[in-house]
């Protein structure tokens, strides 16, 4: 069966993940971080993505962004994985791909979901046992999100505004908000969204969002039931 098309509509927050090719690791110093990073910001502004959360793991990263435009995202990450690879390539002294395929991607209801999948995102490195907590983790969005960097990579939602009405009170709330961690069912809600590529939110926004694009947006809820997340 042929695969569907990425579901990508503008002004809407697309979480994405892209993993290394048989989970192998796609970062061997800081300065592979670093780079990829400063290639995010330069290729999301070339783009006009706004990204407003993102976490990179040893072998995998997430980003939680909002496209202006149909082609924003695929060209951002078609622009920053090709240019990585290359760099990688060339400072490890390796050849050949480094991506597990294609990148994944889904839509989100920003009002349901927006801040659980910001939390979740931040939360990787908990879950994964290489932290702690997420402020111990240095290569995520939410030491910025916490108010203690400031990283011109991030674009913060709207509904993080709505947290609190100076920086200090935004910055406590999202700080509690993911030191409670989110629940069972979000963390597979947002696992399975962003893996199997449907959108994820309330009927009525599923059913707007269908009528933006062409594509299908959801499947039938009689299938899989909810069960233990997978590990992303």
């Amino acid at each position: 069966m042929a695969r569907l098309p990425r579901l990508t509509v503008p002004g809407y927050p697309h979480h994405v993940m892209q993993r290394g090719n048989n989970r192998q690791p796609i970062f061997a110093t800081a300065s592979d971080y670093e780079m990829l990073l400063a290639l995010l910001d330069e290729h999301a502004r070339k783009s006009n993505v706004a990204i407003h959360s993102y976490v990179l793991m040893s072998n995998h990263f997430h980003l939680l962004a909002t496209p202006d435009t149909a082609v924003g995202i695929p060209q951002m990450m078609q622009s920053v994985g090709r240019r990585y690879v290359r760099y990688f390539n060339r400072v490890q002294a390796r050849t050949g791909t480094l991506w597990e395929g294609r990148y994944r991607s889904t839509l989100i209801q920003a009002e349901r979901y927006l801040l659980a999948c910001m939390a979740y995102i931040d939360l990787n490195p908990v879950r994964a046992g290489i932290a702690e907590t997420a402020g111990e983790y240095p290569w995520s969005s939410y030491l910025h999100y916490a108010g203690r960097r400031s990283d011109r990579l991030i674009t913060p939602h709207p509904i993080y505004w709505e947290l609190g009405n100076t920086p200090f009170s935004r910055e406590a709330a999202y700080a509690a908000l993911v030191s409670s961690g989110i629940s069972p069912a979000q963390q597979v809600a947002v696992t399975d969204s962003v893996l199997r590529g449907w959108a994820l939110g309330e009927p009525d926004y599923v059913a707007d969002l269908q009528k933006r694009t062409d594509r299908r947006v959801t499947i039938s809820r009689a299938g899989r039931p909810v069960g233990k997340a997978r590990q992303t």
